[in-house]
């Protein structure tokens, strides 16, 4: 027979069952809060190696995300006008793409007279059929925003990242001008960006009918896999010139440290064992003469030993041969130092590119050192 529970027993279950629903309340409280001071993880990636960096902050992924997209997402807001970009251009750009965009002593021309009304009106640059022509980027390039994009990251050449943004829209909207896109005075900015889009010569020239558009379509390459008897080793046709190989420091030391491609060391001569001398070496012991009085602080940190040494040819002429060159001239620290800041071609059968990041005073030191 079944008895039922006296008053206490029932008053000593109820105390207990509540004491119990009471830790338990306070147990789930203690997790929530530990939960929320655990950081959270960022990547996927970053669980697994939880004393290996950290994450980005918001200012550290805006210097970044600079690339402007063709629908223009990422674009600044600022203006420029083609009067403006002409003078730019003269200073920062036209020892490289001549004074009107149609130098090829360096690079292709990007501007050469081969766009047309009727390329504008339909999109597409009918001089791109004709293997006779010289193919610019006017006429190439699809969108406005990669011209912008590309002139904002990477130019000038020998100083990225220095223009403001209403000089890219200056640079941008005379490049445009000299294709006859916009007008000699047009000013662009990001609000009518798109209205300019729409004149693009080759805006319709992109196509996806092509086998790297989808891994499955169909090849537009006719090669065939090695699987057996597979030439072991290739034999290398064409390598840097010796003058050159380490004009820009060693190329190995630029490249990822794991992956399929290494980097050549180009700190050592090919076919020996001798170093070649690398502009983030430290700079030698100056030798009498000349050098004795030389600047190699002032000339190792903007990178001129890259292209000249004191007493031999590099890729440009030894600092003797120019010294030579001016000795006795009584305007040869004037026309040095601006030499040095503006650059040019033409002297000694080279290219120099501008050195706009020296100031007069350091330029000048340079020009007196050279002309002493």
């Amino acid at each position: 027979m079944y008895n039922s529970p006296d008053a206490v027993t029932r008053s000593l279950c109820v105390l207990f069952l509540a004491a119990a629903l009471s830790a338990c309340g306070q147990a789930r409280d203690e997790k929530a809060e530990v939960a929320t001071v655990t950081p959270p993880v960022a990547s996927p990636w970053q669980s697994n190696y939880l004393d290996i960096g950290r994450t980005a902050s918001p200012a550290e992924i805006a210097a970044w995300d600079i690339d402007v997209r063709p629908d223009f997402v990422g674009l600044p807001p600022g203006s420029g006008n083609a009067v403006q970009g002409e003078e730019i251009w003269l200073a920062r750009c036209a020892a490289c793409h001549g004074d009107f965009g149609d130098s090829n002593q360096f690079f292709s021309p990007l501007v050469l007279g081969n766009v047309t009304a009727g390329d504008i009106e339909s999109g597409h640059v009918a001089a791109l059929k004709d293997p006779t022509r010289v193919r610019t980027t006017l006429m190439k390039v699809a969108t406005v925003s990669t011209l912008w994009d590309y002139i904002n990251r990477a130019m000038p050449w020998n100083d990225p990242k220095s223009l403001s943004t209403d000089e890219v829209y200056s640079l941008v909207a005379y490049l445009l001008s000299l294709g006859y896109i916009v007008d000699g005075d047009f000013e662009l900015s990001n609000e009518n960006i798109a209205d300019v889009q729409a004149r693009m010569p080759n805006r319709n020239g992109m196509t996806q009918e092509h086998g790297l558009w989808k891994v499955d379509d169909v090849p537009d390459v006719h090669n065939t896999a090695c699987m057996t008897n597979c030439e072991a080793s290739v034999e290398v046709a064409s390598s840097i010139p010796a003058f050159a190989r380490n004009a820009h420091g060693n190329l190995r030391d630029q490249m990822r440290i794991f992956g399929p491609f290494p980097g050549e060391d180009t700190g050592i001569e090919r076919g020996a064992e001798t170093a070649i001398v690398s502009v983030a070496e430290e700079p030698l012991e100056p030798e009498a003469g000349l050098a004795s009085s030389a600047p190699m602080e002032l000339l190792a940190a903007n990178s001129c030993l890259g292209c000249h040494q004191i007493d031999s040819k590099l890729v440009g002429p030894a600092f003797t041969a120019v010294a030579e060159k001016y000795a006795g001239q009584d305007d040869a620290v004037v026309y040095l130092s601006r030499k040095i800041r503006l650059g040019g071609s033409g002297v000694w059968g080279g290219f120099m590119p501008p050195m706009a990041q020296l100031s007069e005073d350091k330029a000048e030191e340079i020009a007196r050192w050279l002309a002493q």
